[in-house]
Parts: structure tokens; C-alpha cells; sequence
């Protein structure tokens, strides 16, 4: 019952992940900008930390519960577990989103990205005009690597941050969303593509990108913080 609950405290984390901070570039855009919508990504994050923290951990990410496990702090069930859930919070969180803006054929919604059709109404990650996809490779890469190493840094048993790890992280995601946003909208986060992406046509496209670039950035951020973490530690006793 115990590891049913982690499960569905991070669906609806996913789910609410998707639906407020997606949400935002729908919805206000235009009004707050790609400054606006990083803040939006990390402050949602910041809640939900503290919210379900100390129940599944709060990942609502596949590369953030990849990075957790490779690090020895999960078991191999729970990582599949916590991608299902996820995964599956993300599409409802989505589900909600695109009955908003399809409630009214009339709302003008907007999105962050250039007027492009359908795949852009949901703040899909595709590929904005002029990026490639091994520039948007690379970024995925680097910023999940970013965000997932700030992640194992401050959570860790030894030299964790304790009550202020939930700021730091959403900090994190915010800052990786600012520096995305303008490459293909930022992931750093399969689900939070995934959902979007099955109500949008077109958006799987770019989807390799949104989860090959997120889990190698996983992989680094365990080795690189296996590889520091020791001499932190030692330091800090």
C-alpha cells in the first residue's frame, strides 16, 4: 500500500506539473514571457516538493527517477513504477490543458513559441525556428545533467540541504527552462513532453529528442556527483 501511495503521489505530481506550468505559456505567454514561464516551471516545482517531498521524493521526471535509481537510491520496480505514473500523470495534466483551450473555439490562447499550428498549443517541445536537432540534443543533455546533479547534490544522505532542498531544485528547473526555452521549449523531463505531445499532431517528431538528451544527462549527473561526491562528504564531517 506504502509503494502505492509513492506511485500516485507522483502521478498527480506529473500531472500537476503539466497542467500549471505548461499551462502558463498556454495560457499567459504572451503576458510572461519565456522569463515568466521558467519562473512558473520552477515555483510549481517548489510546491510540489514540499507536498510530496517526503512521500515518493517528488521526481515527476523519468530522468530525475533514472538518475535516483542509477545512483543506488531506488530499486528497479519502483523506478518502472514511478514511469508509469508519471507518464500517465502527464497525459491527464495534458488531457485538462486541452480542454481548456478547446472549451471556447473563440479563446485566444497563446503559446510561447511562434505561431505554428497545433503542435505549438500545448507547449509541445518541438524544435524552434532555427534550432537543429543536435543543437537540441546537446541542450537536453546539458541541462538535464545540470538539474539532475543539483538534484543527488541536494538530497543526498551526507551533504544534503535538508528543509531547502525544494528550493534549490526548483530553482534549478526554472534556470534550465529560461536557458531551453528558446531551443525547443525545454524538457529535461520525458513526461512532461509525452503528455503534451498526444494531444498535439506532429509534436512526436522531435520526441527522441525529449528523451535521449534527458536520460544521457541522467547518466553524467550520476557519474560526475559519484565521482565528487566522496571528497564533499569527507570534507563536511
Amino acid at each position: 500500500m506504502n509503494d502505492l501511495k509513492k506511485y500516485i503521489a507522483e502521478g498527480i505530481g506529473t500531472m500537476f506539473l503539466v497542467l500549471l506550468a505548461c499551462g502558463s505559456a498556454v495560457l499567459a505567454g504572451p503576458s510572461i514571457g519565456g522569463y515568466g514561464v521558467g519562473v512558473c516551471f520552477g515555483l510549481v516545482l517548489v510546491c510540489l516538493c514540499y507536498c510530496l517531498g517526503n512521500i515518493s521524493g517528488c521526481h515527476v521526471n523519468p530522468a530525475v527517477s533514472l538518475g535516483v535509481y542509477l545512483s543506488g537510491r531506488m530499486s528497479l520496480k519502483d523506478m518502472l513504477c514511478y514511469w508509469l505514473f508519471q507518464m500517465g500523470g502527464a497525459v491527464v495534466g495534458a488531457a485538462f490543458l486541452f480542454w481548456f483551450v478547446n472549451m471556447n473555439p473563440e479563446f485566444n490562447f497563446g503559446g510561447i513559441t511562434e505561431n505554428g499550428g497545433a503542435i505549438y498549443n500545448l507547449a509541445t517541445n518541438v524544435l524552434q525556428p532555427g534550432a537543429t536537432s543536435g543543437m537540441a540534443l546537446l541542450m537536453e543533455a546539458l541541462l538535464t545533467f545540470f538539474f539532475v546533479f543539483i538534484i543527488l547534490g541536494a538530497t543526498d544522505a551526507n551533504v544534503g540541504w535538508g528543509k531547502f532542498a525544494g528550493i534549490g531544485i526548483g530553482l534549478a528547473l526554472g534556470l534550465v527552462n529560461i536557458v531551453g526555452i528558446p531551443v525547443d521549449n525545454c524538457s529535461v523531463n520525458p513526461a512532461r513532453s509525452f503528455g503534451p505531445a498526444v494531444f498535439c499532431p506532429g509534436a512526436f517528431h522531435d520526441f527522441w529528442i525529449m528523451v535521449v538528451g534527458p536520460f544521457v544527462g541522467a547518466i553524467i549527473a550520476v557519474i560526475a556527483w559519484k565521482v565528487v561526491s566522496p571528497y564533499i562528504a569527507k570534507g563536511n564531517r
